[in-house]
């Protein structure tokens, strides 16, 4: 008997919920308890009065156990909407990176180069270092980053993944 194994898939929940107390601590012990990944987890709040925040995630995982996660995630009180954006439909999703590189003579020239061809913005600058800022999808960053690396990367702090859904509607 063959049995074939699914295959893993990257995935980018949206998660409206209720801006309280605990909710975000909830949400990341559901994914721990399963032993769920979370590749990205990004927080914001999207009310003017403060009362409704948007949860961006990103796991990995073959597509029953994505609508299991995501079936746990909706039976939350506090969670009121939660979309699969890969799966909704085209969308568009971001993240920013910022990028300390240090060195001198050449290998200033060639992170200035490569910061361009990349359109990272110089956001600080000394006479032996660069903090570059730049947004893009996460292979973008990841590339970036891999690329500093070879010249003298000193550190990388990056707010994680954001991604809305291309069109009029909501998620």
């Amino acid at each position: 008997m063959h049995i074939q194994e699914e295959l893993s898939q990257r995935h980018v929940l949206s998660l409206t919920v209720s801006n309280e107390a605990g909710i975000l601590a909830r949400i990341a012990g559901l994914f721990t308890a399963r032993g769920y990944n979370i590749d990205s987890l990004t927080v914001a709040d999207i009310t003017q009065d403060h009362g409704v925040s948007r949860i961006t995630i990103v796991t990995n995982g073959p597509p029953k156990v994505i609508d299991q996660i995501m079936a746990q995630l909706d039976r939350l009180v506090s969670v009121h909407k939660v979309t699969d954006l890969t799966e909704a439909g085209p969308f568009v999703e971001r993240e920013l990176a910022l990028v300390k590189v240090a060195g001198v003579g050449e290998d200033r020239i060639e992170a200035l180069r490569l910061a361009d061809v990349f359109r990272a913005k110089v956001v600080d600058t000394t006479i032996e270092s660069f903090i570059f800022e730049i947004t893009g999808t996460t292979d973008k960053v990841d590339n970036f980053v891999g690329l500093m690396r070879q010249i003298g990367l000193v550190e990388v702090g990056r707010t994680g993944v954001v991604g809305l859904i291309r069109g009029t509607e909501a998620i």
